[in-house]
């Protein structure tokens, strides 16, 4: 079979993503490649269809126990006998699981790195005949990039063992050009073919909410999602066990993964999320990397992660399916603290103290470019794709900077009444206390430290609350103030605060006024359908699809994604020919389930 022969009967789709057809050429002609391509970009069709043309076996190394068991889990349902070999597996099958390796009845292998040193493993790839190495998550190699695994520096050591080597490719979601450099070096590719795509993921929405009252924001954030498939992403164990507690209680149904939790119960919220068994998925960022779930609607991070490198990976796994899907960042200025604490305690040791050094260095550089990214007043999608080197022209309609009208007002006289309250009430208290004084609040915190005796005291009270905050956040963001993280987030002023309002220290402040939404591609398409579209015939198809997931063991998605519902949907296929025209319909997946769905829609 041709490339194109395997992408339409094993996978189910008539045509490639930009980009996947070059990568997959370069591999099958036995060049060395390195592809870097964002989270929910299509790497893994890179490397599994010529996985199934070479002959012999390929092994993908992998860090992610959960993404080998749901990828192995897919290639079975398509049909595809593939096997994975890691600590996930009891002593008794990992020695069956051998076996059939040793038979060869394997055409795809993942494999943990840390694997590769094991006296058995070794032996098996030594007997098969071993013609692909895939790297995924390849930046782990890497002590620049964002998650260095020190088991992936033996990886050069295992393809040494091959009498002849086989070809290797690596594949990472994010990497900055020193990482790159880094792969390319200590994996010791061969003139590699380098390919990067675009970073710009349209079907994703952007949004950052700034507030001193996270858990409030988030509250009502839930309350609108109904049952979409959601990740919250929390910086501590604390806050899942919090938040996850608190949706709990309101009847939501809400499960959390940290790796505080025992592994079998990390293993069941797991399998209830992936399965559908519960919408919301309060974690740590130890959830998500390895997770194929297509259909997860919204991505919220309740404080803000380390780096941009995290945080792209994170909202990467919102709308795989290429359906609309929403990030969303909570911000509280107690995030800053916390990620300077993670990133001081969280070094590795087996760096040289000077390693240690310039890794934290440029971890705290990292560290503020995801601040600037808060406060971004431009286009945040083009913010993210300028950090990865990629040009946008801005104002993708598509971010909360872009949806909002760009009308600024001076505000450099309020700026100065901010400014002599900071300075009035001793540069003690946060932005959170300073907007209850120039608000005029009178709360327990204000009374007990007697702030409403200060003369700012409700000087700004004509102002609506968001714009006082405002004030205060463009005093931080043009380095009139800055936040003492040490000593409660308080707002210190520097020098040059007083000079506000002078030539061009001015701060412009904007209304919050939302300009109508623009009609982008995606929409337009669903328009187009719209007369297409029977919602009732969707949720027909959904149950149906759930009653196989039950069935056969295996996660929804699996049996297929929601874009390919509402594929059939829209074009209502009355014979398997037509069946088989839908995107995501395979021939192992057709001849299984293909009667059922076409029964149903007759049906209707």
């Amino acid at each position: 079979m041709t490339k194109n022969d395997v992408l339409r009967e094993i996978f189910g789709y008539t045509s490639f993503r930009k980009g996947q057809e070059e990568i997959i050429d370069k591999i099958l002609n036995g060049k060395d490649v390195m592809a870097i391509m964002p989270t929910g970009g299509g790497k893994s069709i890179c490397y599994q269809i010529p996985s199934l043309m070479f002959e012999g076996t390929a092994l993908v190394i992998s860090p992610l126990i959960s993404l080998m068991h749901d990828q192995v889990m897919g290639l079975v349902q398509m049909g595809v006998k593939a096997a994975y070999l890691n600590s996930s597996l009891s002593e008794n099958q990992y020695r069956q699981a051998l076996a059939r390796a040793y038979r060869r009845e394997f055409k795809i292998i993942y494999v943990a790195p840390e694997r590769l040193e094991t006296e058995s493993f070794v032996k098996l790839a030594e007997y098969l005949d071993i013609s692909f190495v895939c790297v995924d998550e390849a930046h782990c190699i890497s002590q620049w990039g964002h998650d260095f695994r020190p088991s992936y520096t033996k990886i050069p050591n295992f393809l040494e063992k091959f009498p002849k080597r086989p070809v290797v490719a690596a594949f990472t979601a994010t990497a900055t050009q020193r990482v790159k450099e880094d792969i390319k070096e200590k994996l010791t590719l061969k003139d590699p073919y380098v390919h990067t795509s675009s970073f710009d993921r349209e079907n994703l929405f952007f949004e950052v909410k700034r507030s001193y009252d996270s858990e409030a924001v988030l509250m009502n954030l839930v309350s609108q999602i109904g049952n979409e498939s959601t990740i919250i992403y929390c910086i501590t164990r604390k806050d899942v066990d919090m938040l996850e507690y608190m949706l709990r209680i309101k009847n939501l149904s809400v499960t959390k993964y940290h790796a505080g939790l025992e592994i079998d119960e990390r293993k069941q919220n797991q399998e209830d999320f992936i399965f559908g068994r519960k919408n919301i998925m309060v974690a740590t960022n130890a959830f998500g990397m390895g997770i194929d779930k297509p259909d997860i609607r919204y991505i919220i991070h309740y404080g803000m992660p380390k780096n941009m490198e995290s945080y792209y990976q994170e909202v990467g796994r919102a709308g795989r399916d290429g359906l609309e899907s929403k990030c969303i960042l909570l911000y509280n200025d107690r995030d800053m603290h916390i990620n300077k604490f993670l990133i001081e305690n969280g070094i590795s040791e087996e760096l040289s103290a000077k390693e240690r050094e310039l890794v934290k260095k440029e971890e705290m550089n990292k560290l503020r470019t995801m601040r600037n990214y808060v406060f971004c007043e431009d286009c945040l999608r083009s913010y993210i794709l300028s950090y990865f080197g990629e040009h946008h022209s801005g104002n993708c309609g598509k971010c909360s900077s872009c949806m909002e009208q760009r009308e600024f007002v001076d505000g450099s006289a309020y700026a100065k009444v901010a400014v002599a309250c900071i300075a009035d009430t001793g540069e003690r208290f946060s932005s959170k206390n300073i907007i209850s004084v120039l608000k005029g609040e009178h709360t327990d915190f204000t009374d007990i430290w007697h702030l409403s005796d200060s003369q700012y005291f409700g000087a700004l009270s004509d102002l609506p609350k968001d714009t006082v905050s405002e004030i205060l956040d463009k005093l931080v963001i043009h380095a009139y103030a800055t936040v003492d993280t040490k000593n409660y987030n308080a707002l210190k002023l520097n020098a040059h605060a007083f000079q506000i309002g002078r030539q061009e220290q001015k701060i412009l402040i904007k209304p919050f006024v939302k300009k109508e939404k623009r009609a982008n591609r995606s929409e337009t398409v669903y328009t187009i359908y719209l007369n297409h579209y029977d919602p009732s015939l969707m949720e027909k198809l959904k149950n149906v699809r759930a009653e196989l997931a039950k069935k056969y063991g295996v996660p929804a998605f699996m049996i297929f994604n929601d874009a390919t519902l509402r594929e059939m949907v829209i074009k209502r296929p009355k014979t398997v020919e037509q069946m088989k025209d839908i995107s995501g319909v395979g021939s192992a997946k057709l001849k299984k389930y293909g009667d059922v769905f076409l029964e149903t829609i007759k049906n209707y």
